[in-house]
């Protein structure tokens, strides 16, 4: 038997209390309800892999996600790990509504290879780098939220703060960025609305900002995942970068949205995608000359250590929205990726897969 066929496929509920709910515009989680997975080969290793749906955006919930890795568990056993290009096309047809439940697999797949050969998926994916420099979320809320979340956020040494809007008014969102920019003078800011503005809101927001002098380096999803003209008429006439997310999550709406001038960049997020279509949509961004961001769900130190992987190995990255491990108040996990000072993380001392262990 080759050592490399999957001969066990086992998982489990995943329940992660958060410090603090989770809030965005359409939605405000207070647990990480995801999936842990453990993907065993002939020779004995184990690779684990974690699927962190999250219902405002994909509609998936933990019971789903455990249902489709369900359906698909025992096709996927006897198969050669070391085929996983093909494992992860074969899964964007079998569960093509579950991406986190195909993620989910396909980290435990690519854990247990790199495991199997020892070789950490930095230098599996491309090993361009082994460090990237992260933004923290402020979360949707009031102003006085935004102020204190602003001042725990910079006292952690992170230097780009993402501020989640749409959730209220412009004008209230607006005022919600004054009082982070009196607690964060010199921080880089990024606005995030998943979608929850209209195009004329966005432009007050922008036009907002502009009057009260605060400079925004970036603009992600302003408007509804459907609405492609509203995305390009953004993109056309704003001096902010806007950034795609929840309008991007095939390849082909990255040819799309190349195509129509829908957006600068693109924001990867392996569970929106799973790992082989956030490959082909890299290559696309690239090919096209848009900016790329490396994003997440809310999800653990296990799937955030997988994606910093990801992106540290490919390259090519302006920015890395990998956060959410630091709002999870406890868990069973031990190595994977390290904070280090001015909120860069690292990966460069894992030595086999994602170098994520249970404790």
């Amino acid at each position: 038997m080759l050592p490399t066929l999957i001969t066990d496929l086992q998982l489990e509920p995943l329940d992660l209390a958060l410090t603090e709910p989770f809030a965005i515009a359409t939605g405000a989680p207070d647990m990480a309800n995801n999936v842990l997975l453990r993907l065993k080969l002939a020779d004995g290793t184990v690779g684990l892999g974690e699927s962190a749906p999250l219902t405002a955006v994909s509609g998936e919930t933990q019971a789903s996600t455990l249902e489709a890795i369900e359906s698909v568990r025992e096709a996927l056993l006897g198969r050669d790990a070391r085929a996983w290009r093909t494992i992860g096309t074969w899964l964007g047809e079998a569960l093509p509504g579950a991406p986190s439940a195909r993620c989910g697999i396909e980290l435990a797949l690519l854990d247990a290879l790199g495991r199997h050969y020892r070789m950490p998926l930095f230098a599996f994916f491309g090993g361009v780098g082994t460090g990237l420099d992260i933004d923290m979320t402020v979360t949707a809320g009031d102003e006085a939220h935004a102020a204190s979340s602003a001042r725990a956020i910079v006292a952690r040494g992170i230097r780009t703060l993402k501020v989640k809007v749409g959730a209220r008014s412009a004008e209230e969102d607006v005022r919600r960025m004054v009082a982070i920019r009196r607690e964060a003078p010199g921080a880089r800011l990024f606005a995030d609305a998943n979608g929850g503005y209209t195009v004329a809101q966005a432009r007050a927001f922008l036009v907002g900002l502009e009057a009260a002098d605060i400079p925004l380096a970036l603009f992600e999803q302003p408007v509804p995942r459907e609405d492609w003209e509203g995305m390009a008429e953004l993109t056309r006439s704003s001096r902010v970068p806007i950034c795609a997310d929840e309008s991007a999550r095939t390849a082909k709406d990255v040819l799309r949205l190349a195509r129509e001038g829908g957006a600068h960049g693109v924001n990867l997020k392996l569970m929106k995608s799973g790992v082989v279509e956030s490959l082909a949509m890299w290559n696309l961004a690239r090919a096209s000359g848009m900016e790329l961001m490396m994003g997440g769900m809310v999800e653990s130190t296990l799937a955030m250590s997988s994606a910093a992987h990801f992106a540290a190995g490919l390259g090519g990255f302006d920015y890395a929205d990998l956060d959410t491990h630091l709002f999870i108040r406890a868990h069973s996990f031990r190595g994977g990726l390290r904070m280090q000072d001015g909120g860069r993380i690292d990966i460069g001392h894992v030595q086999a897969g994602h170098g994520v262990d249970l404790g």
